[in-house]
């Protein structure tokens, strides 16, 4: 792995927190190399490290091992179309990291048969607690395998899928997730607030006890339900509150929304797939 080249063809900031947690894991700066077409995200890059800049793909990509796309879903193409003469030459690993866009597109845009990974990180990588699932069709060795789940492990924790239609399933729960958690803490402080506590205190207790809680759960081997049985008291206050929640279809609407997300993924990796 010591002369493996990374590169990230775009500089946005999944790509920045991805190169940051490689460098603090010990991976060699000169051996990352990053190109964008936004020369501000290039040099905002360039201050993590001693990295490589390039001002154009095909320098960036030339001789890299693993290529990771790093651009939205709407510039999926114009990246593709920028490496593909590289790609064709030499024997690249791509990881797209776009919601939506299938294994299948990228060797369709990249018109040859490459190896590709498919990626649906999170933004909580962008502080290191990432939870990334990966996916892929195609047979590689332990080390690309390996290297591809090290540069997603240095963010957080990397997952990968048996299938590609898991990580529509994974987008709608870990990759949207982190809205939920913060939509959820957003009422809790304001309904704290309503009642009467003064919204400094809201919001600092709100975030305290969800990075409590979910600390506990990485902490202790333990069932998600026996836990949350552990905290409720027979007759308590937090038994009242969880009664109110399901009877008032606190499980229904996760159900929904979790089923309308994924709903949503599959349209776009559908969309995606017959564009």
């Amino acid at each position: 792995m010591e002369n493996t080249i990374i590169t990230f063809i775009g500089a946005g900031n999944m790509a920045k927190s991805l190169i940051g947690g490689l460098l603090s894991s010990g991976f060699r700066g000169h051996n990352i190399r990053a190109f964008d077409t936004d020369p501000e995200a290039l040099n905002t890059a360039s201050s993590l490290g001693p990295i490589s800049i390039h001002d154009d793909s095909y320098s960036a990509t030339l001789g890299a091992h693993i290529i990771v796309l790093a651009v939205k879903p709407q510039s999926i193409s114009q990246a593709c179309s920028s490496i593909r003469a590289c790609v064709i030459k030499q024997d690249s690993v791509v990881v797209t990291i776009a919601a939506g866009i299938t294994t299948s597109f990228i060797k369709e845009q990249l018109q040859e048969k490459c190896k590709v990974v498919r990626c649906m990180p999170n933004t909580p990588a962008l502080v290191g607690w990432g939870a990334s699932g990966l996916f892929t069709a195609d047979k590689m060795s332990d080390e690309e395998k390996n290297l591809i789940d090290a540069i997603f492990s240095a963010v957080g924790t990397t997952f990968w899928a048996e299938t590609e239609a898991d990580i529509d399933i994974i987008t709608a729960l870990s990759g949207s997730g982190p809205a939920y958690f913060f939509l959820f803490m957003e009422c809790l402080a304001d309904i704290a607030c309503q009642l009467g506590l003064n919204k400094e205190a809201a919001i600092a207790l709100t975030k305290q006890t969800a990075a409590g809680a979910a600390h506990m759960t990485l902490e202790n081997n333990i069932d998600l339900k026996e836990l949350r049985k552990n905290v409720t008291s027979p007759g308590g206050t937090t038994e009242k509150a969880i009664e109110a929640f399901l009877a008032n279809g606190f499980r229904e609407a996760v159900t929904l929304a979790l089923k309308a997300a994924h709903e949503r993924a599959l349209q776009f990796s559908s969309n995606r797939s017959s564009n």
